[in-house]
C-alpha cells in the first residue's frame, strides 16, 4: 500500500473535514442543555469520520483499511440521523439541514470510490 497518498492530501478527508467543522459550528447554536446530549454525539460521529479515513490509510493491508472506511461510512450515516433528530427537536433550520445533508451525501460518495479504490489493490 506503499503507493497510497497521505491521507491529508485525499479529497475525501478534506472534504469530510470541511463536514466536521460545519457540524461544529451549527451545534453552537443547539441548546446549552444538549451539551452532553446530542451535540456531544453528533461532534463525536463526525469527528469519527476524518478520524477513521486516516487510520484506514494508515493500515498495512488494504482489506483492513476497507474495514475502517466503512466505520467511516456508517459514522456519516449516524451524523445523518442525528441532524434529523436535531432538525425534529427545531435545533436546526431547515436551510441549513439541507446544506449539512448535501455535504453528507458528497462524503457518503466519496468515501464509496475510496472503498470501490482499496478493493481493486
Amino acid at each position: 500500500m506503499s503507493n497510497i497518498k497521505d491521507y491529508k492530501e485525499l479529497d475525501v478527508w478534506k472534504k469530510c473535514r470541511t463536514l466536521t467543522n460545519n457540524v461544529y459550528e451549527i451545534t453552537k447554536g443547539f441548546p446549552k442543555d444538549e451539551i452532553f446530549g446530542l451535540t456531544n454525539q453528533v461532534r463525536r460521529a463526525v469527528v469519527s469520520v476524518v478520524s477513521n479515513i486516516a487510520e484506514g490509510c494508515g493500515r498495512q493491508h488494504a482489506k483492513e483499511a476497507v474495514q475502517i472506511f466503512y466505520i467511516a461510512r456508517g459514522s456519516l450515516y449516524e451524523v445523518e440521523t442525528q441532524l434529523y433528530v436535531a432538525l425534529d427537536q427545531k435545533y436546526l433550520q431547515e436551510a441549513d439541514f439541507e446544506n449539512l445533508v448535501a455535504e453528507i451525501t458528497s462524503c457518503k460518495q466519496m468515501l464509496n470510490g475510496l472503498i470501490k479504490y482499496f478493493k481493486g489493490l
